[in-house]
């Protein structure tokens, strides 16, 4: 996922102000996500869960995360998607949806782990983590791939200005 998050950097960098803005949100995101999960290089200590602290900071991440996403970036891709071609459209109406899916995953997850406290069970949380890991894994493929149709038609327009 890091990877793949950098490979997008790169591509779509500089794009726009926004754009570098969420890529960046992305990447803080998804180092948060491997330091809860424990993947390298952020292991944890077997069987260990991580501070409730940490939970809830992540929690706040995600949200920012998926609003940017969908009060922000996803209009304006909307909005570039009304001078497309109909590919393109095509491509972006087959995907909004799958990315609300993605969404209703984080919600579900942020709605379970924002408010605990010491005394909550969270036997299950690594495998809701993990959920949520191949949940933020397929958006990620999906945002990529909005984003790789607009500039295939020359739609992201070079604007770090705005």
């Amino acid at each position: 996922m890091l990877e793949r998050n950098e490979q997008a950097k790169q591509r779509w960098g500089g794009a726009h102000k926004s754009i570098d803005t969420w890529l960046h949100a992305r990447q803080d995101l998804l180092i948060e996500y491997f330091k809860l999960a424990g993947l390298p290089p952020y292991e944890r200590e077997s069987q260990a869960l991580p501070a409730l602290a940490d939970v809830r900071n992540f929690c706040g991440m995600l949200m920012d995360y998926i609003s940017a996403g969908h009060f922000e970036i996803y209009d304006q891709i909307i909005e570039s998607t009304d001078k497309a071609p109909q590919s393109t459209r095509d491509i972006a109406n087959e995907l909004f949806p799958l990315i609300s899916d993605t969404t209703e995953i984080a919600l579900d997850f942020n709605d379970r782990y924002s408010e605990r406290d010491e005394r909550s069970d969270l036997k299950n949380f690594d495998r809701e983590l993990s959920s949520l890991g191949e949940a933020l894994e397929l958006r990620m493929e999906f945002e990529d791939r909005l984003l790789a149709a607009l500039d295939q038609h020359e739609l992201l327009v070079v604007d770090n200005q705005s």
